[in-house]
């Protein structure tokens, strides 16, 4: 079971990197935060569908049957998307000749490159603005998984719901967690566009709505009451996943198209170490201090 959930996360990683390569083939630069933001709120609406759903299923047909059912939902996508979906615009055949050309050319880069036509990754990675962005990322990941390891044993230990009433309590954080994801895109392109400045309508979203997760994080331990808690979670997820499509559209503000996709690569794979690292140091925690 192990070695296949290691699996599953390895083939899982590079789909949000892919996505927004995608998004920078396809989408402006001053419409891309929102396009973001739309294809990135499928994860935590999935969180929201597949808590009660799998719990159901699982609930009454056992595990097994749960996981293949799911399976079947994921194959079809993967068929559809793959028969539909162009990499690139010039690549589409449902595209009219006009249509091409009003794709041909993205706006470009707000950081200087170092002398060559495409500046390395290694380059990119240590800019303090993608260094930044990477930290940011690296929170938002943080506390992503806290909430998907933790919040849930939290409702059963502390609070002493049952694996149903779970199931359905946790879909509240994660549907307005989904909304928070569209609307941060949204913002931050509604701010760029009113100000001409994309890197202080990324700033003013990441700052803000960090700061006021983590103050939700914090009290929520503090609470004793079922509805406390969901609120509160519910809060923090939203404030969180605001944040959600600005790291990937400061990687297309600042770096070359050429290298969107392995930028935000590196990025998804260094904010995916807090997996290990939040969960494990969350766990020490409760067990060193009986809570």
């Amino acid at each position: 079971m192990l070695i296949v959930r290691v699996l599953f996360g390895m083939a899982e990683g590079p789909v949000s990197a892919a996505g927004n390569k995608i998004i920078n083939n396809w989408i402006s630069r001053k419409e891309s935060a929102t396009a973001i933001g739309i294809f990135s709120a499928g994860s935590p609406l999935g969180g929201a569908v597949s808590g009660p759903i799998v719990g159901l299923l699982a609930l009454s047909l056992g595990w097994r049957p749960a996981f293949g059912i799911i399976f079947l939902f994921g194959l079809v996508w993967v068929l559809l998307w793959y028969f539909i979906v162009s990499d690139k615009p010039t690549m589409s055949k449902r595209l009219a000749p006009e249509e091409r050309i009003d794709f041909e050319n993205h706006e470009d880069v707000i950081l200087s490159d170092d002398g060559r036509a495409t500046p390395s990754l290694g380059y990119y990675m240590k800019q303090p603005m993608v260094m930044g962005d990477n930290s940011g990322f690296f929170q938002l990941q943080l506390y992503s998984f806290f909430f998907l390891t933790w919040f849930p044993s939290y409702l059963n230990h502390s609070l002493h719901l049952d694996i149903k009433e779970i199931s359905i309590a946790t879909v509240i954080p994660w549907v307005i967690g989904a909304i928070g994801m569209v609307l941060g895109g949204v913002c931050s392109d509604v701010i760029y566009r009113i100000t001409g400045n994309a890197l202080l309508s990324r700033r003013l979203i990441l700052g803000v709505c960090l700061a006021g997760a983590a103050v939700c994080v914090a009290v929520s331990g503090t609470v004793s009451t079922i509805g406390s808690a969901i609120t509160l979670m519910s809060v923090s997820l939203f404030l969180l996943y605001l944040t959600g499509p600005i790291y990937w559209a400061v990687i297309q503000d600042v770096v070359h198209k050429d290298k969107v996709g392995s930028v935000g690569g590196a990025m998804h794979g260094l904010a995916n170490i807090s997996g290990i690292i939040g969960p494990l140091v969350t766990g020490f925690i409760v067990q060193f201090s009986g809570k």
